[in-house]
């Protein structure tokens, strides 16, 4: 397999930009392959990445340096794909972003609003972490070169990935 020389920059999507959007964020530029970025965003910004979301982070060994909540308004560069990643089936409103690019959604539960004890709040942060994960590798693993030039196939491919879960062992939801 030759290394990857395609630029690609995503934008992980969703209302608040507190917990999903980071934790994807973050992992994709852990995972990414150089010249590879994720950028996050939100509609309704919070102001704040969740503290749980970089404790998790922080844990699994990935960096949580320079991450904060911002608004889709302040992007740093255009986005090749954007991914929102808001929960329909919870009745959020998922931002709309218009511009020219190859749009996804992979609906993810916010654990921000769990409940519970703090080792079921924490586990539906993991639950989101590790469907967010699990979806981005499969991300990587496609033939990006193959697709980049094709926006319908990359786009399915990327529709296909969105209704992934992971085995959730160990993992209350």
């Amino acid at each position: 397999m030759s290394p990857r020389t395609e630029i690609m920059n995503i934008l992980f999507l969703c209302t608040g930009n507190s917990c999903r959007s980071i934790l994807a964020e973050a992992t994709f530029n852990h995972l990414a392959p150089a010249g590879w970025t994720a950028m996050s965003a939100g509609s309704k910004p919070t102001g704040q990445v969740h503290p749980r979301s970089l404790a998790l982070l922080a844990r699994e060994g990935i960096s949580t340096e320079g991450y904060h909540s911002k608004s889709w308004d302040t992007l740093p560069m255009t986005p090749d794909v954007v991914i929102t990643v808001c929960s329909n089936a919870a009745g959020e409103t998922c931002p709309a972003y218009l511009g020219k690019v190859v749009r996804s959604h992979w609906g993810v539960e916010d654990p921000a609003h769990a409940t519970g004890t703090d080792a079921e709040i924490d586990a539906a942060f993991m639950t989101a972490y590790r469907i967010l994960r699990a979806r981005i590798e499969a991300f990587l693993a496609l033939p990006l070169s193959e697709l980049i030039g094709e926006p319908e196939r990359l786009k399915a491919a990327l529709d296909g990935i969105g209704t992934l879960l992971p085995t959730l062992e160990g993992v209350s939801r």
